[in-house]
């Protein structure tokens, strides 16, 4: 099968290649997938994961991706709930061989169906951006109607999930980013913009939750703008600050099936719009994720017309 992989970690995306690799086989409660569409994350290469197993010990060569949607192909010992020939869609495991390829094995656990009328690209697109927004906002922010929510970095991937089930929730959301983001993160359901280069980010006054996407400074001038008892949600790493008197928590997203059905539910009925701002094919992506400049938006790469 045609898959990409990466052998130096120094290297970047510069140092990616499509290449013959072996089909992956299902091991137990596995299962392969035919993928169709594969998410891209542009910071995956700098995870430690993408390079070591869970005993840290190298793995590469490697292959990237961790979003997909496609057809399960065949079962592993013991799988249930999935069958052949199923639409699927889902999160890979961070420390065995990703979706950029034609096949993935995958613990059945981390998918879910993905409804025929969702097509297989905007289901390869969902997987991280809204289990992430889903988690920070309900598991680790624990938004409630009526409170604020400010949405760092609204224009991008993440930020429009966060925007858009946080309005839909009952939250008025402020998101933030650069100028030129101010339509989109308002097309997305922002009720404000904050654009932070020219604007005082202090004037929004205090908010309920912060979903924090960029850290450093905006995270430390964020949490002193948390009212008694909200919330800093990070997903940059440990936080650098907490709010006076409230909760700061830092995650990394997990692969739910319930919480990827109730995404795709919303996405049925239009409550949810994915944010895909470049496409490419298996053939060109290498090209394309070395692009000096892309679409802000979620990256998805089509293996099959």
């Amino acid at each position: 099968m045609k898959a990409i992989v990466v052998n130096d970690e120094a290297a970047g995306t510069a140092g990616m290649t499509l290449a013959e690799r072996p089909e992956p086989k299902a091991a137990i409660n596995d299962v392969v997938v035919e993928v169709h569409a594969s998410g891209w994350i542009s910071t995956e290469l700098e995870w430690p994961s993408t390079w070591t197993d869970r005993a840290d010990q190298n793995r590469a060569p490697s292959t990237p991706g961790h979003e997909l949607a496609g057809l399960v192909a065949s079962l592993g010992y013991g799988t249930t709930g999935l069958s052949v020939g199923q639409r699927v869609f889902g999160l890979a495991d961070w420390h065995r061989n990703g979706t950029l390829a034609e096949y993935v094995a995958i613990e059945a656990r981390n998918l879910a169906p993905l409804p025929g009328d969702i097509d297989f690209t905007v289901g390869a697109s969902l997987p991280i951006s809204g289990l992430t927004a889903w988690q920070g906002l309900f598991q680790h922010g624990r938004l409630q109607a009526g409170q604020s929510v400010l949405a760092h970095g609204a224009a991008g991937a993440v930020g429009t999930m966060v925007t858009q089930l946080a309005r839909e929730a009952g939250a008025y959301v402020i998101g933030t980013g650069r100028a030129a983001d101010r339509d989109k993160a308002l097309d997305f359901g922002a009720h404000e913009f904050i654009d932070l280069e020219n604007d005082a980010l202090e004037d929004v006054g205090q908010v309920d939750l912060v979903f924090d996407v960029i850290g450093g400074d905006v995270q430390r001038r964020s949490a002193a703008m948390i009212k008694a008892g909200g919330s800093l949600v990070s997903i940059v790493g440990p936080v650098e600050a907490r709010p006076a008197d409230g909760l700061a928590v830092d995650f990394v997203v997990e692969a739910d099936r319930a919480e990827l059905g109730e995404i795709a539910r919303r996405v049925q009925d239009g409550r949810l719009r994915t944010n895909i701002g470049t496409t490419t094919t298996l053939d060109d992506a290498v090209a394309a994720f070395n692009a000096t400049e892309r679409a802000k938006g979620k990256t998805v790469v089509r293996m099959r017309p």
